[in-house]
This record gives C-alpha cells, structure tokens and sequence, in this order.
C-alpha cells in the first residue's frame, strides 16, 4: 500500500515554468518518496498528442537525472529508472481552457485521486480559474499550488485571499516560495535555535547590521514580458527576500510545524518599517546600461527585446527597514537585489558591533566580526578577530567555515513534497502574502511618482556609483 496516493494537475503544463522546474522537481521527489502513487495530469491550450506529451515529461526527467549526476561527479549518459517511467507512462495530457467550468470538471475526472491543482499560469488566468473552480464540486482533499506573484498589491492579494477562503481552507493553499527550500529553512532554525552560542548574539545588542543579497550576473534572458512590468523590487524582494529576513529575525517557532513557524514570520513582517521612517532615504533603484560580464556583451536594459523604456523599470533594488520590535530595534536590514552585475551573490551577512574594549597593546585589524550564510550552496562562514599565527600581540582576522545539509530535493522537488502531502511549510500564508505588499508599497509608490531617482550602473559593475553595495 502506498503512504501516499493523490494526483499532480499541472495547468499550463507545457509551458516553460512546468518543463524547466515542475517537472523536474518532480522527478527528483519520485526518486526519493519512491513509495508514493503519484498520477500526473497536464492541461494546457496546446494541442499536444499523448505520444508528444509523454517525451516532452521524458526530457524533463531526464534532465532533471542528468544534472542529478552532475552534482554527484557521475558520467555517462542519464537512464531513467523503472519508477520514473511508470509514472510517465501512466501520465495525461488534455487540451482545455483553464477559464472553463467543462473543462476544469473534465480534468478532474481524469484524476484517480484527490488533485494537488498546480497553477503554472499568469497570475490574472490563475484568477479566473480559481473563480471557476469556486463553483465546482471538489473533491474532498484538494489543495491548490500558486506562483507568485499573489496579486500586485495589498488590495488585489486580499480581494484573492477572500475568492480562495471562499471554497478552500487556508491550510490547503499554497502560495509558493521556492526559494527558502525546506532545507535552507531547517538550516536557519537550527543555526539558531538548536545551540546556546549563535541565538544570543542576535539582537541589537550585539549587531551592527543584516544585509541579504541576492545578486546576479544574468540580465533579461527574455523575460520582458513579465520583468518589465514586475522589476526587481517586486520579483525579487516582495516575494523572497522579506521572507528570508522573516526567518533570519524571528522569535523560535514553538515547533516546526507550519501553523507555528508561519504565525512566527508574520510577526516579523508586521514590525517592519522603512528605515528612519524615511521612504526616499531608505530605498533606492537603478538599471543597467551596456556592459561586459565575463566574455558576454551586454545591452542596456532599456534596449533588451521587449522592455518599454518609459516604465522606469528597476533591474536593482535596495530598502534598508526596521523590525520596530524588543529584538530589532536600531538595527538596518538593508535587502538588495539585481541584475547583470559583478558576480552572484546569495548571501546573508550579519555584521557585530566592535567591541567594546581591546586591551592596550594589541593590535591588528580593524574588521567587524561577521557571520556569513549562503543560500544554494547552504554553507556559512563565522569571521571572527583574534590571536593567530605569527606575533601574539597582533589580532587577525580568521573564518570558521562550515557546510549545511544540501537535502536531497530540488528547490521545486522540496515544493511539490509540500503541496503533494499537505505541508504548507513551505508557502507563503495569506495575511504574509497581503503584509509582504504592505511593506513595499510605499516605496513603489515613490518610485512610480519619480521622487526617488532611478540610477545607472554598468552591466559588470557593482552597482551604481555613490550607493553603499555592501561589500562582500
């Protein structure tokens, strides 16, 4: 007997979201959950045949097989085992309108088991499906899977919140956050609350700073059509980066459960402010001209295929805010993150007050005590000052590393176990959905109204000149 039976509903199941990461991610959660009877459904306005369907999910394990072997320092050529291909040959494919009633009740019925419904759509035909599905008679364990963005602002999301409420329970929606994965997640909560050394030190007492980045080196890459409209403050920050401050700030969950940890992040948000209450001053924005990363060339982004360049769309944004609350007060989270720059970086940095008395008569460097946590490789670095090799009476500046547990899914394998199974650890709850635009909203509409002035740097650079870019 199977622990679990239910069936993956992929709605734009051909789509690029589906084959480059649903899929996949599912092929990495079968491998492992390997006792599992999951049935895969795909709908989608394409016209694809049951033959064309089954290859284009064949490629998709496969894919997902060969990067898995990468990682492992394997060679050879990636084989699909028994498992993963009775699951694509027991696999579906029907073209539908997702906006249909017919249709949805039609993809239903082609569901042995309770559906986990994934909406790998725009955001405004998630809305109208879910619309649709109000009216229908679900089955009884249905839950529904989500991407962001959850509407495009505190408003909007609500107005969704309320439609989803309205013929699905809280605990069976799950508004994705791929990027804190469960492990990254554990990672942290026992980084902090599983010792006696880490936990105390973190509070404005001890710290200086927080600073979480989240650069990369890519540019457009072809996605204008949804960028342009978004820019990073909404990709990036409103959608991941409050959450990942959520964790790094808040008091220890009860339990890991997600009730507790969830209530423990909403906490967090809810005593956000901007820094010094200062909109202009606490956020800035900018986008890149042409340049050179590495060996490729670089339009500016006002020129890249499809951007209209009167939005004013940021390709890097900054906030630094506030947790108003007992732990945080006086300390800046500054969250940044962009696009086409110097080098990656996934990285939460906590930088330590000086201390307050070093005895006369040692000398040395002059740097601040900082423990560093990477995300995708999970991994941190304590730096920390003190006596080392060479003259005693000379303190140097020396790291203590360590590598977390990577897990053994995927970012979207660590989703989909999520949804699949009813653990909604991982999604973003619907009050923190509503909060996280409430943070940013202010800055967005300095930002639309031209008072806060929209800089330049160079593809390749740091950043724009004269910005504080944290220095790695």
């Amino acid at each position: 007997m199977s622990s679990l039976q239910t069936s993956l509903l992929i709605l734009g199941a051909s789509g690029d979201l589906s084959k480059r990461l649903l899929l996949p991610g599912l092929a990495t959660l079968l491998e492992v959950k390997d006792d599992w009877d999951v049935q895969l459904v795909g709908a989608g306005v394409e016209d694809i045949s049951d033959a064309d369907w089954k290859q284009l999910v064949h490629d998709s394990f496969e894919n997902a097989q060969a990067s898995k072997n990468e990682d492992e320092g394997a060679t050879g050529t990636a084989t699909l085992s028994d498992r993963l291909q009775s699951v694509i040959d027991a696999s579906s494919y029907r073209k539908a309108d997702v906006t249909s009633p017919d249709d949805l009740r039609a993809l239903l019925a082609d569901c042995r088991h309770d559906p986990a419904i994934y909406f790998a759509l725009p955001p405004a035909v998630t809305e109208k499906s879910c619309e649709q599905l109000a009216h229908l008679d679900l089955p009884a364990g249905t839950r529904l899977a989500l991407e962001k963005p959850f509407g495009t602002d505190a408003a909007s999301a609500s107005h969704l919140n309320d439609l989803l409420h309205s013929f699905m329970p809280e605990e069976r929606i799950h508004r994705v956050d791929h990027f804190l994965g469960r492990s990254t997640v554990l990672n942290l909560l026992g980084l902090r609350f599983a010792n006696r050394i880490i936990e105390p030190l973190l509070s404005s007492q001890h710290v200086e700073r927080v600073d979480i980045v989240y650069d990369e080196t890519l540019g457009l890459e072809g996605r204008a059509r949804y960028y342009d409209k978004a820019g990073a403050l909404t990709d990036m920050i409103q959608s991941h980066l409050l959450q990942v401050m959520a964790v790094v700030a808040m008091e220890a969950p009860a339990s890991i459960d997600a009730d507790d940890l969830r209530t423990q992040k909403e906490l967090v948000l809810r005593a956000v402010r901007p820094w010094g209450g200062d909109v202009i001053a606490s956020g800035k924005r900018a986008r890149y001209t042409a340049g050179k990363i590495g060996d490729r060339e670089l339009p500016s982004y006002a020129d890249e295929d499809g951007v209209d360049p009167s939005l004013g769309t940021e390709t890097l944004a900054q906030l630094t805010l506030e947790i108003a609350n007992w732990r945080w007060a006086g300390v800046p989270f500054t969250l940044r993150s962009g696009k086409a720059l110097a080098k990656q970086r996934r990285e939460i940095v906590i930088t330590f007050k000086d201390s307050p008395h070093v005895p006369e008569g040692l000398t040395g460097t002059e740097l601040p005590d900082r423990l560093r946590i990477w995300i995708a490789p999970d991994e941190m670095q304590l730096e920390l000052n003190f006596n080392g090799a060479g003259d005693p009476y000379t303190i140097d500046h020396t790291s203590l590393e360590v590598t977390f547990n990577p897990g053994r899914l995927s970012a979207y394998g660590e989703v989909l176990a999520g949804v699949l199974e009813g653990d909604a650890t991982l999604s973003v709850r619907g009050d923190s959905a509503v909060q996280g635009w409430k943070v940013v909203e202010p800055f967005l509409d300095a930002w639309r109204s031209g008072k806060t002035p929209l800089d330049e740097y160079a593809a390749g650079s740091g950043g724009p000149d004269g910005w504080d870019n944290i220095d790695a």
